[in-house]
């Protein structure tokens, strides 16, 4: 079956489907009206998503650490998969050394 959309390393432009969208045609514009919008279940699988998916500086062009994550982390943490370590240990690092 043969993609009728373009992956784009691209984290700014609205109209790129980003890279971590491999497999669905979303854009940029998408995931960030979904996580601005969407409803809890929403947000909880493209904060997830944008997580294990994205390269750890691309995170940050859609995530805030105290907006998005902290809030959720219980729920978060169960959908990271093999990304799951990574993720705790950073936020037990940052939470030890106060920065959080």
């Amino acid at each position: 079956m043969e993609q009728n959309w373009n992956i784009s390393m691209s984290t700014d432009s609205p109209d790129a489907v980003p890279y971590f969208n491999w497999d669905a045609s979303v854009t940029n514009a998408q995931v960030r009206a979904a996580l601005r919008e969407g409803d809890e279940d929403d947000k909880l699988f493209w904060i997830a998503r944008v997580m294990t998916e994205a390269r750890y500086g691309d995170v940050w062009h859609y995530l805030s650490l105290r907006r998005d994550i902290l809030p959720r982390w219980e729920k978060l943490r169960r959908r990271l998969g093999r990304k799951r370590p990574f993720w705790e240990f950073l936020i037990d690092r940052w939470q030890r050394d106060g920065l959080v």
